[in-house]
């Protein structure tokens, strides 16, 4: 069992008095990344890549926080792209693979997904690529293979959806999806931003071409990540000067390169997850499977902290829970939303907020699933999304004031 004083030791913005349940948004940060981040701004003020010795100590930091951000998800430190957000690694994907479309070509993107996944997509329709849509059911909120099957076709290049709905939790079965989308012909990119703060990850495993992690919601500073197999990157655009080769991976899929100090400070993520184990475990272990065992811990106490918030909200007649009534971890991650009946979930968040409850309301960037719903005009829904560093005491906290507030 995850010993949850000893994580929580790790967050000093912990300490505040508030709960925290705005998580999927972006994750407090624990002293061993602020501390790398502090000591690289401290001490390293030139530019990295030069043969002097300062330089070379300063990228060996950057290349060490990429390998670790890299060996988080199970890949290579090359196969990695690292830029300031999602949305912008998204943008850079589409501008990178965009010569291998031809028109008439089709992509499918969702209608659940975050807008990061489906807005840069929709934007090659003005090179004349058809996009097609692979839609959610509003009932069950399960993107069903029976759907996707009915929209590829023999023209389809790119598929695009997420591993878990950042709006409800849900989780899908990526390894079936990129399977099917393979035996189609076509390629995969799989948004794993609201999946990965919460299951260990392993793209190789997984077998998608492209993947998308935003990793200051997993712990780190506020860096996105898009993974991609090499071949890809091999015979993808070159977004940098026009000087770099086609072999220069990653550099000429990151313009002006990455945020040194922030980069530098991803090393801190594995130090914190190396703590937790070796707090818990006795034996030895390599890193990935360290890192395995950490986030078992993490799984299985998420899912006690969900089980009676999602049990509290299917049973409350002022609340409309959206997705599944259940917490079981093979189905959801700790992720809830709710539609409350007869308020707007502005006022409902406000009210939390009073008493150091932090939630958030709207759309979630998810703004084409919410309209789906017909939820734009009524403020969207309340989203609860919790971290491994929560408390039994906080949910207990969460549930009392909202049985007030609803």
């Amino acid at each position: 069992m995850l010993d949850v004083a000893f994580a929580r030791s790790f967050f000093p913005a912990l300490a505040s008095g508030w709960a925290l349940f705005d998580n999927t948004g972006g994750t407090v940060v624990p002293h061993p990344v602020a501390e790398r981040v502090s000591h690289y701004l401290a001490r390293y003020g030139m530019q990295i890549g030069a043969g002097y010795a300062p330089s070379q100590e300063a990228s060996a930091l950057v290349a060490a926080g990429r390998e670790a951000a890299a060996r988080l998800i199970g890949a290579e430190p090359d196969e990695v792209i690292l830029s300031g957000s999602t949305t912008l690694n998204t943008l850079l994907l589409a501008q990178a693979i965009g010569p291998w479309f031809q028109p008439g070509d089709e992509i499918v993107v969702t209608n659940l997904d975050h807008e990061a996944n489906i807005g840069a997509w929709r934007r090659l329709e003005a090179q004349g690529l058809v996009l097609r849509e692979w839609r959610f059911d509003p009932a069950s909120f399960e993107l069903e293979l029976g759907a996707l099957d009915a929209v590829l076709s023999e023209r389809t290049r790119l598929v695009c959806f997420t591993q878990c709905a950042n709006m409800v939790g849900l989780i899908y079965d990526a390894a079936r999806v990129v399977d099917r989308v393979h035996r189609a012909g076509a390629l995969a990119l799989v948004d794993g931003v609201a999946f990965a703060p919460h299951r260990k990850v392993d793209v190789h495993a997984l077998g998608a071409d492209f993947y998308l992690v935003s990793l200051y919601k997993i712990l780190g500073p506020h860096v996105g990540m898009l993974y991609g197999q090499k071949r890809h990157w091999l015979s993808a655009r070159n977004l940098n000067h026009f000087f770099f080769g086609d072999d220069e991976v990653p550099y000429k899929l990151q313009p002006g390169n990455v945020n040194h100090e922030l980069t530098a400070g991803l090393a801190g993520i594995a130090d914190y997850l190396d703590a937790l184990y070796y707090h818990h475990f006795a034996e030895e272990a390599e890193p990935e499977l360290r890192q395995r065992a950490v986030f078992e811990l993490f799984e299985r106490h998420e899912e006690r902290l969900v089980a009676p918030l999602v049990a509290f909200l299917a049973g409350h007649p002022r609340a409309r829970l959206l997705g599944p009534p259940e917490a079981s971890r093979e189905r959801r991650v700790a992720i809830v939303a709710f539609v409350p009946e007869g308020r707007h979930p502005r006022e409902v968040a406000e009210a939390l907020a009073a008493e150091e409850i932090a939630v958030r309301w709207g759309h979630f960037y998810a703004y084409r699933a919410i309209r789906e719903l017909g939820l734009l005009d009524q403020g969207g829904v309340v989203r609860l999304s919790l971290a491994h560093y929560n408390t039994e005491a906080e949910v207990s906290r969460l549930i009392e004031a909202l049985g007030r507030v609803l």
